[in-house]
């Protein structure tokens, strides 16, 4: 006999098999309810669903023309690419892969039967071994336990991308309606200025302006033109990345966006406990803390299994031509005179230290990158409102008492268009200022509730890594 646990009785294998495996079950929802509700915890408001068949798909499909049917909200937009972005869809089937990891490790392994019929002349040997695995029914709790934590950690994990995908698809939002608007502006300033070169060039073909004045004039509209060209293609730049992150291809592509941004509100967001709040819903941060203790969740298998490499048990029924029966068992462990099983054990412990320290470092990022996307948030805010209450209002006044001198016959018509130019200069910069600041409320909230880019992805690696160390012992 080469390999194999044993029991002593069928009977018994029979029951605690059934027992142990009545237990190792797939959840109705393939553990997606508590991805939902992580991400509804902080801030989706969107629904979140996992397209597992066609009736999903055409559900889905519905769904998101209903919403490309009208002008597309921030919020429609996050709906949409929740529902259709086929990326995020994918990463929906890594809760599976873990779930079926974990139904496994609940399972034991199939029993063993071995048959030999020998013959020597006239006399037949047969030789019956049934072949059950202890080690790994001794273990399955600590393995049970362990892809339970790993598990949790892909939901985390799972969650976290939801938020990434809503917080990029809402700020790819912002910039295509932005750059949608800055392109309208843009417009209207070279409009502004093709008047003034096209007057320019009238006035020096009377002998009523230098050659050097039409120059200029005739370069800023030159300048306004590439400008603008510049300006189309980044509004197709950001509108083609949103289009993107919504997963839409074809007719769904002809989609219409608002004509602006939502307006400022009234005041900025005050948080009094911003770095606490942060380190309770972050969940880069909560997957790091469930990553070390699976870890050391490892290292407990790993010591009870680093000595004893394989422990193998069989029950025996033989028998021969007259001879009576033969019954028994036999018992085959490898003895540690080699591999004592110290460098599995060396290995775990760095690798729990390992995420220990990880999490700690995540920590103090986390609450360093929440300061700074705070910090953000409150300058964008008080620029925009500047422009908004100081700068735009100025300039539409100078603008005013400018037409009003030039009725007067006190400035040219050059001096007018200048102005105006200016105007609609500083609504542009006022524009970008709002940009900027729904941008950077949306950057706060993925700090204060989602992740890090790259803090996550390699938050399952150390587990996995451990838990091998110690599995493979129990091989």
């Amino acid at each position: 006999m080469k390999n194999g646990h044993v029991l002593r009785h069928g009977g018994t294998i029979a029951m605690v098999a059934a027992l142990v495996g009545g237990c190792a079950t797939f959840s109705p929802d393939g553990g997606f309810g508590a991805v939902g509700a992580a991400a509804r915890e902080r801030g989706v408001t969107q629904d979140v669903k996992w397209v597992k068949s066609d009736k999903d798909g055409d559900e889905a499909r519905t769904a998101v023309r209903k919403l490309l049917a009208g002008p597309l909200s921030s919020d429609d937009a996050v709906q949409v690419a929740l529902l259709n972005n086929r990326g995020l869809q994918a990463t929906y089937a890594e809760l599976g892969i873990s779930e079926a990891d974990r139904v496994q490790a609940g399972r034991l392994t199939n029993p063993g039967f071995k048959f030999e019929r020998l013959h020597r002349g006239d006399d037949v040997s047969i030789d019956r071994t049934f072949l059950f695995n202890i080690l790994g029914l001794l273990t399955m709790p600590i393995r049970t336990d362990l892809e339970q934590r790993r598990f949790e950690l892909t939901q985390g994990r799972v969650a976290a991308e939801v938020m990434q995908v809503a917080s990029d698809t809402r700020r790819a939002w912002v910039n295509a309606v932005a750059a949608q608007e800055a392109v309208r502006y843009m417009d209207q300033v070279k409009a502004a200025a093709e008047a003034s070169a096209e007057l320019a060039r009238r006035m020096a073909a009377a002998g009523n302006f230098s050659k050097l004045d039409q120059a200029r004039e005739q370069v800023f509209y030159a300048e306004m033109t590439a400008q603008l060209a510049r300006a189309r293609q980044a509004a197709l730049a950001e509108r083609e990345r949103l289009t993107r992150l919504m997963g839409l291809w074809g007719e769904d592509i002809r989609y219409t966006l608002p004509g602006r941004l939502p307006d400022l509100p009234k005041s900025a967001r005050e948080f009094t406990d911003l770095e606490t709040q942060a380190l309770r819903q972050r969940l880069d941060v909560q997957g790091a803390m469930k990553e070390a203790e699976g870890v050391a969740a490892s290292l407990g298998l790993t010591k009870a299994t680093g000595f004893i490499s394989v422990l193998e048990v069989g029950y025996r029924r033989n028998s021969e031509s007259g001879q009576p029966r033969q019954t028994g068992y036999e018992i085959e462990l490898r003895l540690p005179i080699f591999d004592w099983g110290g460098a599995r054990v060396a290995r775990a412990e760095h690798i729990y230290m390992q995420s220990v320290n990880r999490a700690a470092d995540l920590a103090v990022k986390a609450r360093s990158e929440v300061r700074e996307a705070y910090a953000a948030y409150h300058t964008s805010f008080e620029l925009a409102k500047h422009y908004r209450e100081e700068i735009v209002p100025l300039r539409k006044r100078i603008s005013e008492e400018s037409l009003l001198r030039y009725n007067g016959m006190l400035i040219s018509v050059f001096e007018l268009l200048a102005d105006a130019r200016q105007q609609i200069a500083a609504v542009s910069v006022y524009l970008e200022a709002l940009r900027d600041f729904w941008i950077a409320d949306t950057t706060l909230h993925l700090a204060m509730t989602g992740k890090s880019p790259g803090a996550i992805s390699a938050a399952s690696r150390s587990m996995a890594a451990a838990a091998g160390g110690g599995t493979e012992a129990g091989h």
